[in-house]
């Protein structure tokens, strides 16, 4: 990582990749890496049969675009396919969960300000069942039907 003054840079080679504690997607925290304060921002990489938790938040909005592949997505009621370089913008507390049911890796760039704490250990029981009203490990219909 490169920190000079007025901004801060990680190359790609650099970036610390894990898997998700929950859905065992492999993500990176690029906020946290950059020391980034006020924002969380993440890189997802989603393999066929994967997805995200379903969640939502208190106060943080969140910024959810496709690099790469065919994104999908559940927001709300409401199940969206996006093409490379589409973007959503999900308020607060409306429900949502980015899932690959499809044959190819997608990568998504999720953004999200106010920062909230991401992981359910720093959560209550009362705010992890608002954040996950369906627990962390919810899958989406598209994928349920995988594991049968």
């Amino acid at each position: 990582m490169t920190d000079v003054m007025g901004f801060t840079m990680l190359r790609a080679a650099d970036a610390f990749w894990r898997n998700s504690n929950a859905m065992g997607v492999l993500n990176t925290d690029l906020a946290r890496q950059l020391g980034a304060t006020g924002l969380g921002a993440r890189l997802w990489r989603l393999a066929p049969g994967q997805a995200s938790t379903r969640h939502r938040h208190r106060r943080q909005t969140e910024l959810y675009v496709v690099l790469e592949g065919t994104g999908r997505m559940r927001v709300g009621g409401e199940l969206l396919t996006l093409e490379p370089l589409s973007a959503v913008l999900v308020e607060p507390e409306t429900v949502r969960q980015v899932f690959n049911d499809g044959a190819c890796e997608a990568l998504w760039l999720v953004v999200g300000a106010p920062e909230e704490a991401a992981g359910s250990t720093e959560l209550s029981a009362q705010e992890r069942e608002f954040i996950y009203p369906d627990g962390p490990r919810a899958l989406p219909p598209e994928l349920e039907s995988r594991d049968s």
